[in-house]
């Protein structure tokens, strides 16, 4: 081979090279992109799960927790404690106001009445142990 043929190898292989890298060059770059739109993407799922961890409960808890301190038995309470005392309660609110509706809607009315709470608690076994609160 003469000195042309190998200066022309020698450019076909840097081009080559250079071709190659910039795909290489490329590719990361698109693989960095990537990266950083998922790292965004958890940011932002974090961000959206913080939020109801603030509000898992509806009633306050700091109020939920100076009734439960107004008990001269509690010294101390753990706030997992009170978290749990907080969300039973709503539950137990939930399903009490749902069977007292129950015996609203059977009676044609909007709005929930001493009488219609008084009628599931007569009613549902699982609220039998508030027979007798006024």
């Amino acid at each position: 081979m003469d000195d042309q043929g190998v200066a022309e190898v020698d450019d076909i292989g840097n081009e080559l090279n250079l071709s190659n890298v910039s795909a290489l060059v490329e590719e990361v770059n698109q693989e960095r992109e990537d990266l950083h739109e998922e790292s965004e993407t958890a940011e932002a799922e974090a961000h959206q799960d913080e939020e109801p961890a603030a509000k898992l409960t509806q009633l306050p808890i700091g109020r939920v927790k100076k009734i439960a301190k107004s008990d001269s038995d509690i010294n101390l309470i753990n706030q997992e404690a009170i978290f749990l005392i907080t969300k039973a309660t709503e539950l137990f609110i939930d399903s009490l106001s749902k069977e007292s509706y129950k015996y609203t809607h059977q009676a044609k009315k909007k709005t929930i009445q001493k009488k219609d709470v008084q009628s599931a608690i007569d009613n549902v076994d699982a609220l039998m142990f508030l027979d007798g609160v006024n």
